[in-house]
């Protein structure tokens, strides 16, 4: 299994840096060409779109480097491996993106306030046009290449070249009107490109940052790992899912299984095996974990207590889920989990429950345990 996993990690970061390379080559090229022409026809947007070509062929650099320094392998110091560092070169790459629409800002406010006139030609339009082409072209390309390899790095540098084709789009189009209408309008395009600019960058650190604090899981993930578990024949339900991210392409949580309290430990060990393989196999996820609660089955009192309590707990709205329900009844004491929406006021609708439960069942000592609603 760890042969294949490694295989198919090596393919993840050969397709990556196949396509930054390809970034890297048509960014220098694009950007070599525009800095002649817009130096020659004294335009600062197109002097600006080189630059903005450059910062693109960087953000492609540290695509390739980032790429590299997550592929190493786990070591003592670092067990769970590098994979987050594509989520710091991801964020390094939205600060340039970020960068770059504060500068042409910068550059464009000051062409308001000291306007030059350009002097646009034929070349200068064919190169303008074939730019628009080429980085919406490229922008979709690596947009969707990371989008199929989960590399976010790839994901905000194929955002960042689609607004590329925008910007040329936006310069060619200042430049056409420019030459037949003789009005200067690119200081002020350049103005709207860059809030465009700088939005996009905004957009893209804030998704890097959720990834290196740790996010939600996501409800269409979190509901199949749930129904591959609860298809095990042993399993009555899945409950407190909880998923780490290592990286990318590297999950790995913990996951409390329901059983009948008849299932013997030999049972759950091979449930548990079966569970680990199965949801690797469908989704990729490593279970470092898997939790047992217990459900009384032989008990008719304490089936009519799990009954009555579910009902007053489900009574409020702001709970979405009750699980993990034990008693005993020498001496009386019941414990279970429930979930509060982050939206309550949790610790409220936690009193209320405990006083409602504690006036029904007066001679229970009763404990609940206040789960996060860290998946859907």
């Amino acid at each position: 299994m760890a042969h294949i996993e490694n295989e198919l990690t090596g393919q993840r970061d050969q397709v990556i840096v196949r396509t930054s390379l390809i970034g890297i080559a048509a960014n220098i090229v694009l950007a070599a060409f525009k800095a002649v022409v817009g130096l020659a026809a004294g335009s600062i947007a197109v002097v600006l779109d080189a630059v903005n070509n450059l910062s693109d062929a960087l953000s492609s650099v540290i695509t390739i480097v980032g790429t590299k320094l997550a592929s190493k392998k786990p070591d003592k110091k670092h067990p769970y491996g590098y994979g987050r560092i594509e989520y710091i070169s991801a964020a390094i790459i939205s600060a340039i993106v970020l960068y770059a629409g504060i500068t042409s800002f910068v550059e464009s406010f000051k062409k308001v306030l000291h306007p030059e006139a350009a002097d646009y030609t034929t070349v200068t339009l064919i190169i303008l046009a074939a730019s628009v082409l080429v980085k919406l072209v490229l922008g979709n390309y690596v947009k969707h290449t990371g989008e199929k390899v989960n590399s976010g790095s790839l994901i905000a540098s194929g955002e960042d070249a689609r607004n590329d084709a925008v910007l040329s789009l936006s310069v060619l189009g200042t430049a056409l009107i420019y030459m037949f209408a003789h009005i200067s309008l690119e200081a002020y395009v350049g103005l709207v490109i860059a809030v465009m600019i700088i939005k996009s960058g905004i957009e893209l650190l804030t998704d890097t940052v959720d990834d290196i604090l740790g996010k939600r899981i996501s409800g269409d993930l979190s509901r199949e790992l749930k129904q591959t578990i609860s298809e095990d024949p042993l399993a009555l339900g899945a409950y407190d899912l909880f998923l780490n991210s290592y990286g990318p392409d590297n999950l790995q949580g913990s996951v409390h299984v329901e059983v009948n309290d008849t299932v013997n430990a030999d049972q759950i060990d091979a449930m548990s095996r079966r569970i680990q393989q199965n949801v690797l196999k469908k989704h990729g996820v490593i279970m470092t974990a898997i939790g047992i609660y217990s459900v009384n089955t032989t008990n008719d009192e304490i089936a009519e207590l799990r009954t009555n309590v579910t009902r007053i707990v489900t009574s409020h709205d702001e709970v979405l889920q009750i699980h993990g329900f034990r008693a005993k009844t020498d001496p009386k004491h019941m414990t279970f989990d429930i979930v509060i929406d982050f939206a309550a006021d949790r610790m409220a609708v936690l009193h209320d429950i405990q006083a409602e439960i504690a006036d029904r069942y007066p001679e229970w000592d009763t404990a609940i345990v206040l789960d996060d609603d860290i998946s859907d």
